[in-house]
């Protein structure tokens, strides 16, 4: 056993399990059996590049990014994972999502982001945050997490590119459930969208580590009213310019108090070695909910 084997295999071993395949199954699309690739990750079994390759593009990466990946593996750069002790189970959720579909994707969605920075080191230098703007750099950060819920939960990409973001087409309600998927750097922050629709929405914080990583530390699920509704949770802030760029941006609505409320209600992940949300604002119809961030603090 070499010390390149060991390396490699542990890694293989690990993205396979991150993206919930067996080993019958990662073997199968290899074109090799389960017992050689079982070989393979305990580092047991030497390995051919064209293996390697074969192996790679069974799990999506490309050669160099997995080899890149089991280095920075084995020296510790790991990427940042969620810690279950900061999961509220309490915290209504949208039909047919759980708590480990939300884990896994989030997970998923830092370990991409870890791969292309460590990448992007080698090749360039710089992390991939520091080439783009930040609500670019979001935006990128929002697709990754949608790709990734479509991966790991029964919510799938609405292919009609329109609102919602997924859609879980088996849910009893309607014509299915749908999620509105929005990630920022701003901890606490309502939600932002250009078209202010009712329906279940995901705003996802996180933390931008030293190495370049990302790490997700609040996570909110509500069901909002549109800004159609007697009692909206939107409101129009209309198209605004840019004074340093002279660009427009497109039409927006933001929550109000009692929507951002609503969704800081549903903080169902809450880093509470991070987030200190003990001065956020509130502002609801009725009494605190039992599930709520607010109710735990009295």
């Amino acid at each position: 056993m070499t010390e390149a084997q060991k390396i490699i295999g542990a890694c293989i071993r690990a993205l396979r399990e991150e993206q919930k395949l067996s080993q019958e199954t990662l073997a199968s699309n290899a074109g090799i059996s389960y017992q050689y690739l079982s070989g393979v990750e305990t580092g047991k079994e030497n390995f051919s590049i064209q293996v390697l390759e074969a192996l790679a593009k069974a799990l999506g990466i490309p050669v160099r990014t997995l080899v890149v990946a089991a280095y920075d593996e084995a020296a510790g750069a790991r990427s940042p994972r969620l810690e279950r002790k900061f999961f509220r189970p309490q915290v209504p959720l949208p039909e047919g999502l759980t708590i480990n579909h939300i884990e896994d994707a989030v997970n998923l969605t830092q370990s991409i982001i870890h791969r292309i920075n460590r990448n992007m080191a080698v090749e360039v230098g710089q992390t991939l945050q520091s080439l783009i703007q930040g609500n670019n750099f979001s935006g990128l950060v929002s697709n990754i997490l949608s790709n990734s819920i479509d991966s790991c939960s029964p919510y799938k990409h609405n292919h009609d590119q329109k609102y919602p973001d997924l859609i879980n087409k088996n849910a009893k309600k309607g014509l299915g459930e749908g999620l509105e998927v929005k990630t920022t750097i701003n901890i606490g922050k309502g939600g932002e969208s250009h078209n202010g629709h009712s329906g279940w929405h995901v705003i996802a914080c996180y933390n931008f580590l030293p190495d370049g990583d990302i790490k997700f530390v609040h996570l909110m699920f509500s069901e909002l009213n549109g800004h159609q509704h007697t009692n909206p949770d939107w409101s129009y802030v209309g198209s605004k310019v840019n004074d340093d760029t002279g660009s427009r941006r497109t039409e927006t609505y933001v929550t109000t108090l009692t929507g951002t409320t609503k969704l800081r209600d549903g903080s169902i992940y809450l880093d509470s070695d991070t987030v200190n949300f003990s001065r956020w604002r509130q502002a609801r119809d009725g009494s605190i909910p039992a599930w709520s961030i607010f109710a735990v603090t009295r």
